[in-house]
């Protein structure tokens, strides 16, 4: 049996620090430039490397809006919009200046659609 004063991975993290994912509205990349690239380059500056931006990369969005989603902490959020302290930013939409090109953060939801006929009467 585990001594029970051992720490364990998961308790170290704190709540702030779990990964969730966040849609990032950005600007139109230039002229030519592939969109993904785009985001990908934004990712990296923020997660430090290619392969982590890759491996946060969920989907890229190029036709009614541009942006992408990626599975981030709320400090990465907070470092990619404007220092926006994470507490902050996990309940509230992030207008963001601090990355080139970068307009929005929006934390996803999910929504429960109801379903069943409406009453009019």
């Amino acid at each position: 049996m585990a001594d029970s004063s051992e720490s364990t991975p998961s308790s170290t993290v704190s709540p702030s620090s779990e990964a969730a994912v966040y849609i990032v509205y950005t600007e139109q990349p230039q002229s030519n430039e592939d969109p993904e690239a785009f985001h990908l380059r934004t990712l990296e500056s923020v997660l430090g490397s290619k392969e982590a931006a890759k491996g946060a990369l969920i989907y890229v969005y190029k036709s009614a809006a541009t942006g992408f989603s990626a599975k981030l902490t709320p400090e990465q959020v907070a470092e990619i919009s404007n220092g926006t302290p994470p507490e902050i930013v996990v309940s509230m939409v992030c207008s963001v200046h601090e990355q080139p090109g970068v307009l929005q953060a929006v934390k996803s939801q999910r929504v429960q659609l109801h379903s069943g006929a409406a009453s009019f009467s």
